[in-house]
């Protein structure tokens, strides 16, 4: 099995100005340290390991862009992580925030926030822990 199972996630949005504000310090928060960008899209990318290519998570404008059920879900390391990145989320205006909390009694070790960026794309922090 390949270690790096994706490379990176192109999202659409149709305000590149509100997008850029809302993930510049989200996803400094993930880790995604390195960012580049036009008038037509933005990336924000992992510090690189070695020789290894970083993955990268970007966004290209598209004014008839329509948010739909999709949800992204980012890995923290700790439920600690997920807090914090809850509270820079909320200051950065997420919207429809859920939690952070447990994801349901059913799965105590899987503990998320989940909100919507200003666009209503759907976003998720996760620490998931095996049962």
């Amino acid at each position: 099995m390949k270690a790096r199972l994706y490379d990176h996630i192109d999202l659409r949005v149709r305000s590149i100005a509100r997008a850029r504000k809302f993930y510049r310090p989200l996803m400094k928060a993930l880790g995604f340290t390195k960012y580049g960008s036009n008038p037509w899209w933005t990336t924000f990318s992992a510090p690189r390991r070695g020789k290894e290519l970083p993955a990268f998570f970007g966004f290209t404008r598209d004014p008839k862009h329509k948010p739909n059920g999709t949800r992204i879900a980012f890995w923290a390391e700790s439920r600690a992580e997920v807090n914090r990145i809850a509270r820079v989320a909320r200051k950065a205006g997420a919207k429809n925030i859920e939690g952070p909390e447990p994801y349901s009694p059913d799965e105590p070790n899987y503990y998320a926030v989940f909100f919507d960026d200003p666009e209503g794309n759907k976003l998720e922090v996760c620490y998931r822990t095996a049962a």
